[in-house]
């Protein structure tokens, strides 16, 4: 036999109005057309459901075991077949996984995990690097949400700007650079380490330099700016990072950071997601958070930028 769901919601309108007429009022139909659907009703469950007893209509026995069963039936296709926009914070209990940028991570993670679990302790947070393969596919449901400066190429994903960067020269106290303004001769000459999961010896700075006529020596190659600043702080190796880098990781190495002495675009900072989340409510607040997190952390360094003079910082004089 098919199933037609529809004949639930009569059923329904039937045992809480014990009314033909008043059911079809409900449910905006004729009364006629309750009256055949009552008769569906009654094949499908081999029961009368409502008898004539004078002028009303009287429920038999197994309507009145049905009742309840029905009710919850209904009130529960609604629930599901309705948008759902309320989220109970307190009571929500879901792990989301992160892959976002080690310096974003770094930035603004701590700020994203106090935030969240002050609203909703049960919220767990795992955060995965950014995975030269994909590992973790977010076309699967293995990633809820990703930061960093590349768009998505898809039109699966969704995504919003949420910040923006811009680079620094890092390198050590001890370093014959660091006492005095860089020139693009002095930035040159250094010899320098790259950050490249893929262990690419050359990045955009080059590009630039080139469009001026000029080259650096890169000596060096790392997987991730954490390491690459554990290079700087033990040799005079100088690596230009983006500026959330030092929130914390440059201050608790006691690392400097001068202006880069060439322009360069500012870093976006993008939040992506995968279409299947765009109506999830935990889902929106997982990434209302973060974009607050991420956006805070960008103002933050900017602040610092104004503070030191590196966000007026342009090429230098040769």
């Amino acid at each position: 036999m098919q199933l037609d769901l529809n004949l639930l919601i009569a059923l329904d309108a039937l045992l809480e109005e014990g009314s033909v007429t008043d059911a079809a009022a409900r449910l905006h139909v004729s009364a006629p057309a309750m009256s055949r659907t009552l008769g569906r009703i009654r094949r499908a469950t081999g029961d009368d459901i409502l008898v004539r007893t004078g002028r009303t209509m009287t429920p038999t026995p197994r309507a009145l075991a049905l009742r309840a069963t029905v009710h919850d039936l209904v009130q529960q296709a609604r629930s599901v077949l309705s948008p759902h926009t309320e989220i109970d914070l307190p009571s929500l209990e879901r792990t989301f996984t992160l892959r976002w940028h080690d310096a974003l991570a770094a930035a603004a993670g701590p700020a994203l995990l106090r935030s969240l679990r002050a609203e909703a302790p049960g919220v767990r947070l795992r955060f995965l690097g950014e995975a030269g393969s994909d590992t973790h596919d977010p076309r699967r449901g293995e990633v809820d949400l990703e930061a960093g400066a590349s768009e998505p190429v898809s039109p699966e994903f969704r995504h919003e700007p949420a910040g923006q960067d811009r680079l620094v020269v890092a390198l050590r106290p001890e370093h014959p650079l660091s006492r005095s303004a860089l020139s693009l001769d002095d930035y040159t000459a250094a010899a320098h380490i790259t950050v490249s999961r893929r262990g690419r010896l050359r990045d955009p700075i080059d590009d630039a330099l080139e469009g001026l006529g000029r080259s650096r020596q890169v000596v060096a190659a790392t997987a991730t700016h954490a390491t690459a600043l554990q290079f700087v702080r033990r040799t005079d190796l100088v690596v230009a990072v983006p500026r959330l880098v030092s929130r914390p990781l440059l201050d608790q190495l006691g690392l400097h950071t001068l202006p880069l002495p060439l322009p360069m675009p500012l870093i976006p900072v993008h939040l992506s997601w995968h279409q299947r989340y765009a109506n999830d409510p935990a889902h929106a607040w997982l990434r209302d958070r973060a974009r607050t997190a991420l956006r805070h952390a960008c103002e933050a360094a900017a602040d610092e930028d104004d503070v030191t003079g590196e966000g007026d910082a342009g090429p230098a004089s040769d």
